[in-house]
């Protein structure tokens, strides 16, 4: 190669985004998911054994699934194929099968594939892979942003091994930067840049986890400058201004923010609740579904404890629809905050699952004959009403009477917020209700 060319071949790598440049070319420069690579560790075990077989990563973006792939492919002994759910089709994915089958066949090895995107792949193209990967033509690395049980065919995730990246911590986000800030052949160490210690931790913490945001921030921050190039604490946060959220209204992070919106509410935490809200908010979900969720809640994890939060959530979804955003946040906001600060009973959950698993497993109890209608023609041939006794003619306006026919009871307030006076009130209530059935016990069959 001429030195022309050698130049040439340089300016384009690095004219390649810094994120890019950076990419680990071995195990050793890889950076993160110690939970998975760490000694000892199954995957750690597996590529130094060399007995890698079909894998799939999946785990929020910028957490190295596509990186570490790419160090596989070195790393390995096998012919290395790589593509795009995006950019590629059953095609040309057919062709790499069909090579990968005649290379087998010629004792030339297997094949490694890496399907980055994975979940891009319709059904049709994912089965398309089931028959190579079950016979071992070829090792499937696929890389996912989404959730594989949901976004991947379970005939092909029961085929692979799964591996969850995790964000990356503040301090290994950290060891990134140092390492483009020194690097004087892939990174920022040719250009002499100033970073204050603020600007960098700041940059650590706030980007998410995400090894490529954080390069990339550098990276706008630096281009941004004119010489001397020194990075402060103001323009760390300027460069961070312009950056996406990431936040999939329809997969994995909306199910995930509710999850944690939910059990923080009903962790009682006010603040953890504002957090999640703001950030269903910030990305972008559907206000109907934040209103539903609250309803829901309201009945679900605080029932009686505060009968007050049931119409606090009904009357939060009709004045969201009424007003919209942005104002509407500020309804939203009041309720999670009143919501997760009230007394939390699951007593009617309780009860209601308990009565439905009766009745699910067989306990069909016939309406007691008092009970039954007795406003038409018949009724009281049959005998139907008969017996009845009329509650607001009692002197507490509780009657002394069966009204189930068995002894059972679903319904057990808990001792916090009103539904202690509801206890209170139960006890005596039952003990009439009690006396109801002794009685019918004694009496004529229903």
């Amino acid at each position: 190669m001429s030195l022309f060319e050698e130049a040439e071949r340089e300016n384009l790598a690095r004219a390649k985004p810094l994120a890019a440049r950076l990419r680990p070319r071995s195990l050793n420069e890889f950076v993160g998911q110690t939970h998975l690579l760490g000694p000892g560790k199954l995957l750690r075990r597996l590529i130094d054994q060399d007995r890698l077989g079909s894998v799939i990563f999946f785990g929020p973006p910028g957490t190295g699934k596509t990186s570490l792939a790419r160090v596989l492919a070195h790393e390995t002994d096998c012919h290395f194929e790589q593509l795009s759910a995006i950019l590629h089709g059953v095609k040309e994915l057919r062709a790499v099968l069909q090579e990968a089958g005649d290379r087998l066949a010629a004792g030339d090895g297997g094949t490694v594939l890496f399907i980055d995107e994975i979940h891009r792949f319709n059904r049709s193209q994912q089965d398309a892979l089931l028959a190579d990967v079950e016979e071992g033509v070829v090792t499937l690395i696929g890389a996912t942003t989404s959730n594989p049980f949901f976004a991947v065919n379970g005939s092909l995730v029961s085929r692979s091994t799964l591996f969850q990246f995790e964000p990356l911590s503040s301090q290994e986000i950290t060891d990134l930067i140092q390492m483009a800030l020194e690097d004087r052949e892939r990174g920022l160490g040719r250009e002499g840049v100033a970073v204050d210690e603020d600007a960098i931790r700041h940059l650590a913490e706030v980007c998410d986890g995400d090894a490529r945001q954080a390069l990339s921030v550098l990276e706008s921050a630096c281009l941004s400058l004119s010489e001397p190039k020194h990075l402060t604490l103001d323009v760390i946060r300027e460069a961070m201004a312009h950056r996406a959220m990431q936040y999939d209204a329809s997969g994995d992070e909306h199910y995930d923010c509710a999850s944690a919106l939910i059990k923080s509410i009903r962790g009682s935490d006010p603040d953890a609740g504002i957090y999640w809200l703001a950030r269903m908010l910030e990305g972008g979900e559907d206000v109907r579904f934040l209103c539903r969720r609250l309803i829901i809640l309201a009945s679900e994890d605080i029932g009686n404890a505060d009968p007050a939060a049931l119409p606090l959530a009904v009357a939060c979804s009709q004045a969201c629809e009424q007003i919209g955003l942005p104002e509407c946040q500020l309804t939203l906001a009041q309720t999670v905050a009143y919501l997760a600060c009230a007394d939390k009973s699951n007593a009617a959950t309780r009860a209601i699952s308990s009565a439905r698993q009766d009745i699910q497993q067989g306990r069909i109890l016939p309406v007691p004959r008092h009970l039954r209608d007795g406003h038409y023609d018949g009724a009281e041939q049959l005998g139907h009403g008969q017996g009845y006794i009329y509650s607001h003619d009692q002197q507490q306006g509780v009657a002394a009477q069966d009204y189930l026919g068995v002894e059972r009871e679903y319904y057990h307030p808990v001792d916090r917020g009103h539904e202690q006076v509801l206890a209170e009130r139960l006890q005596a209530i039952r003990q009439t209700l009690r006396q109801g059935k002794e009685k019918a016990s004694h009496g004529p069959a229903t």
